[in-house]
């Protein structure tokens, strides 16, 4: 299959998946995630309709967003991000999925203050106990949330996560719960004074059962665009 066919078969199971789980009224969304991918291929997902990318590497993000320029896309940023590229990522990005402390947190909003734009954010949540991996642990959310509430160039949109590597689909089922439940909580507590509503979980392998539990953004990167080949 080519890319076109790629993303229409990926977006008939998401509806399916919607339909099977009861949750046709509300919102889940596709990130195609064209890190390595070349423009051709990402003009080609967006004549078919997409109009939402995601990009790990700011320097390929910034060249893309450049070249692309006439196609009016909507670009995420979902890899991890250092303080000294976040002025490049808040010029050129909609929502950055990735933020895991108050310090980058602080720096976006710092940056976005300068561009006098208001930064959609979300706070990324370390699950699964892997050392390797960016994010918060669970408990920090709180505080974390009450630090950036005070931050006027930012909205906490949501949380995100990547949860460890899996050998079923229905590992992560808890994982997703988990960040599901979180949010919920902390909307309760009503640490920021509006909910957030955004649940950025679910990948190429998992993304029905990330459906299931709640995602309204997945992340879709072989399903889509097909094999990743290497970054140079």
């Amino acid at each position: 299959m080519n890319t076109s066919q790629r993303l229409a078969n990926i977006l008939q199971r998401m509806s399916d998946c919607c339909r099977r789980c009861g949750r046709e009224s509300q919102p889940v969304s596709l990130v195609a995630v064209s890190k390595t991918k070349t423009e051709s291929q990402i003009r080609e997902a967006s004549e078919a309709g997409q109009q939402v990318f995601g990009e790990n590497y700011v320097q390929e993000l910034v060249a893309k967003s450049e070249n692309l320029k006439e196609l009016a896309l909507s670009w995420h940023f979902i890899g991890h991000l250092q303080r000294n590229k976040a002025r490049l990522v808040v010029q050129h990005c909609e929502l950055i999925h990735s933020i895991d402390s108050l310090r980058l947190a602080d720096e976006i909003n710092r940056q976005a203050d300068r561009q006098n734009k208001v930064q959609g954010i979300l706070l990324q949540i370390h699950m699964g106990g892997e050392e390797t991996k960016n994010g918060i642990l669970p408990e920090a959310l709180p505080e974390l949330l009450q630090k950036t509430a005070s931050m006027p160039n930012l909205s906490v949109q949501g949380l995100m996560t990547i949860p460890p590597p899996a050998e079923h689909p229905e590992d992560n089922r808890p994982h997703f719960r988990h960040l599901r439940e979180l949010m919920n909580a902390c909307n309760q507590q009503a640490i920021l004074n509006y909910p957030m509503t955004t649940l950025s979980m679910g990948m190429s392998d998992d993304f029905e059962v990330a459906i299931e539990e709640g995602a309204t953004l997945i992340r879709i990167g072989t399903a889509v665009f097909g094999p990743r080949t290497p970054k140079t």
